[in-house]
């Protein structure tokens, strides 16, 4: 290449997106064809679809730890299990109300987001998903690190003893970041795939690793019967401690996917219909809480032969002795971090970064990013260094993931009624633009229910930092904001209502924006022409009087 070619190729003008007929920009500045309402060719996902996605989904590394992690803090299978049951029936309802509005509207959720939040202030919550997803992405990456190494050291056994020249203090080791890299390189070129092909991924997915998680629950029962193990555990915990524990683990399995009810439009856009998304209602809960009946029962039985909680699956298979298994249960758990983190991380965040820089970005290249800045510079084993820090984690972004869920279902179902215009969402002027691009009634909402929560996150992080009884409501961060950043929301839109967000119907596309335009200009005309008449008939009266 020469230096002419490479200086051209390094100019921003070089990678601005082919111009695409933008169905309700005003120009391409505003949007691109990734950000644009799914036309109806491309409207592919069907209830079979929505189920292999979630079984997919489920059958995941972090909701095993999850599950496994509440062992370590000290609950039994007997508060985990229910906490994991409750935590995903609560968090289902939440994704199929944000869900329906993707699958009726066709839009993302950086988009629809612009109606609650207004045009700019949207940004914010745009912005804070991108850095959550990469965190996510970095952490699933890792996982993945973690099968590679097990299925390489099934093979080659000498990979065990292979010397490490990074200090302890790093959380990670040489042949570790080796294969942090390997499964790197493995995962990118599935970032490629379009969002509607990618969901054959997630069938086969939810077709292999669910037999190999019932073969570990097969081979855990063997090993250490039920009447020796799992169901003979108790908690160590009681009282107040006990109740807090169970609350806080409550909010871990509301955090795990907390990020996708919040852009679930982002899957849901590209329904069939609505209905094909309703299937989510039943199979997450009932999907997640068998999942995590699994992790329990394993991560029980390691206790008993290992003496130890190992939490994270792939340490218990470095137990095992059998290297084909050991081989397989690995590559199982490759495939399950595959799907999950592009389903529920790298699309979300290329989403997300489609709206800030629509001529530059769109999910591909977003994708490209995520990969970069996600899968390196967030040091995820830093993160999983801990059963605890895995949960403050989880607890920590429920913080802000709450609020923006509530809000999102609040405006929609109950403050607008279904009635938005999904046109004026693309329009930086539209009538979403509220004041200077803010709502806020959104701003009022998020400053009540974030900053309470915020010495608990504090403490969660650094347990030197006393916080007294504030520390508790952090236990339940996420239905404290949920419900209170729904309650502010809905009170001050009633009593203060944005009149000029409020509609007669939903406004879909350009012909009916027309069509609410033509019969607004009628009725103003109507009126004025009713006042000209009363005007005419006023000078007439005046004039008989003279």
């Amino acid at each position: 290449m020469t230096k002419a070619a490479l200086s051209a190729y390094l100019k921003p003008s070089a990678w601005v997106l082919e111009p695409e007929e933008s169905t309700f920009a005003p120009n391409s500045r505003w949007s691109n064809k990734d950000m644009d309402p799914v036309p109806p060719e491309k409207r592919t996902w069907s209830t079979l679809n929505y189920i292999a996605y979630w079984i997919s989904d489920a059958t995941n590394v972090a909701v095993w730890e999850l599950a496994s992690s509440m062992l370590a803090i000290g609950l039994s299978w007997r508060q985990a299990l229910p906490a994991i049951a409750v935590g995903h029936m609560i968090i289902s309802v939440v994704m199929v109300l944000n869900g329906t509005i993707g699958a009726r509207l066709h839009i993302p959720f950086p988009v629809l987001n612009r109606s609650s939040f207004g045009f700019w202030f949207s940004y914010f919550s745009v912005i804070s998903r991108v850095v959550l997803s990469m965190f996510w992405f970095g952490i699933q990456t890792f996982t993945g690190s973690e099968c590679v190494y097990q299925m390489l050291k099934a093979i080659w056994p000498s990979l065990a003893r292979l010397p490490n020249h990074l200090p302890e203090s790093a959380d990670i080791t040489t042949s570790g970041l080796m294969c942090y890299f390997l499964y790197w390189l493995i995962q990118f070129p599935f970032m490629l795939i379009s969002p509607q092909r990618i969901r054959w991924l997630f069938l086969v997915k939810a077709i292999i690793v669910p037999i190999a998680w019932l073969a570990m629950l097969i081979w855990a029962f063997i090993k250490v019967p039920s009447s020796s193990g799992f169901f003979e555990q108790h908690t160590a915990l009681s009282g107040s401690s006990l109740s807090w524990a169970w609350l806080s683990a409550l909010n871990a399995s509301l955090g795990i996917y907390s990020t996708l009810a919040v852009n679930i439009p982002d899957f849901t856009r590209y329904a069939k219909d609505e209905r094909a998304q309703y299937v989510q209602l039943a199979i997450i809960p009932i999907a997640f809480t068998l999942c995590g009946f699994i992790g329990l029962a394993v991560t029980s039985a390691g206790i008993v032969l290992y003496g130890e909680v190992l939490w994270d699956p792939l340490r218990l298979i470095d137990h095992w002795d059998n290297r084909a298994a050991a081989f397989f249960a690995s590559f199982a758990f490759v495939l399950a971090t595959l799907g999950t983190n592009i389903s529920a991380n790298s699309l979300s965040a290329a989403n997300d970064m489609t709206v800030l820089f629509p001529r530059y970005i769109n999910i591909r290249r977003g994708q490209v990013i995520c990969a970069i800045l996600g899968g390196w510079a967030l040091c995820p084993w830093e993160i999983l260094a801990n059963a605890t820090g895995f949960l403050s984690f989880m607890n920590g972004y429920t913080v802000f993931l709450g609020p923006f869920a509530g809000i999102m279902v609040t405006d929609y179902w109950f403050v607008h009624k279904c009635r938005i215009d999904v046109p004026s969402m693309y329009r930086p002027h539209g009538r979403y633009r509220y004041f200077y691009g803010f709502n806020w009634r959104a701003v009022l909402a998020i400053l009540l229910s974030v900053p309470p929560n915020m010495p608990g996150l504090i403490n969660s992080i650094n347990p030197k930092i006393k916080v007294g009884g504030a520390v508790h409501l952090f236990d339940i961060a996420w239905l404290f904001g949920f419900f209170v950043a729904s309650f502010v929301y809905y009170i001050t839109s009633v009593l203060f209502p944005a009149k000029e967000t409020f509609l007669d119907k939903a406004i879909i596309d350009n012909e009916d924006d027309e069509n609410y335009s033509a019969h607004d200009n009628e009725g103003k005309s109507s009126l004025q022409e009713k006042g000209s008449i009363q005007a005419d008939v006023n000078s007439v009266a005046v004039t008989e009087d003279s």
